[in-house]
Formats: C-alpha cells, structure tokens, sequence
C-alpha cells in the first residue's frame, strides 16, 4: 500500500524545492505560484505557494488575472459550513468574476475531494449542469 504524504509536507517539500531555486546560480527560478489543495487527518487543506518558495494557508483563494475581485467575492461568499453544490457555484461564480471570455464546460474543471479522500473530477455534463444553475 502506498503511504500518503501529509498536505503540510508536501507543500514545505515543494516550496524548499522552489526556494531552492531562487538562490542557485545556473538554475532559472520559477515563474508561476502553485494552489495546492489536499486532504489529509487534518482534514481539507489549501495552500498557495510562491516563486520564492513562501507559502500561506487559505480557506478560500484565487489566483491569476483579476484576483482582488476574485478574493473579494470569496471573502463575501465562502463560509465554513457550506454544502458541497454552493462550494462548486461559489467556485464557478469566482471564475466568473476574473474570467474575461464566456465561460463554458469545454474551458473549466472541477474536482472535488471529500473526507473519504476520493478525488473525483466533474464531467463535462455535470459542469454544464451547474453552470446552467449559477445563469
């Protein structure tokens, strides 16, 4: 059986890694931040990891173009209890919110991890489905 690696090891792990790099001479740092989403004893765990290799828990984040706006819609809309449909229409809604083209079933996943570990990732119908509810 394989053992599974706690979420906040890996993300010390791969930021160290990322960390790494910024100091090393002949390697090119990296360009790009990382969500690492995970599921561990210590339950549903999210992380942003930067280029520099600093890393920050979060309940809710977003990253890329428009992020404020994106932040600020989750501050509005994310609470600690919330079912796992309002989970994925808050996650659409926020895509939404950065997205400057038509968001569609054929551009965006989705996957969901539950407390029984399964990942599950969304079909295409069942991403179409909820987006019709959020219209």
């Amino acid at each position: 059986m394989q053992e599974h690696i706690p979420v906040t090891q890996l993300v010390r792990e791969t930021a160290a890694v990322m960390q790494e790099f910024t100091q090393s001479g002949g390697v090119r740092p990296f360009g790009v931040s990382l969500l690492i989403a995970g599921y561990d004893d210590n339950g549903p765990q999210l992380y942003q990891v930067d280029p520099s290799g600093s890393y920050f828990s979060w309940k809710a984040s977003a990253m890329g173009k428009n992020v404020s706006n994106a932040k600020t819609f989750l501050e509005k809309r994310y609470t600690e209890d919330m079912e796992l449909d309002d989970a994925i229409h808050t996650a659409i809604l926020t895509l939404k919110e950065g997205y400057e083209g038509q968001i569609s079933s054929n551009n965006i996943e989705i996957g969901i991890i539950r407390a029984d570990r399964e990942f599950k990732v969304l079909s295409p119908a069942e991403i179409k489905d909820f987006l019709e509810e959020v219209e």
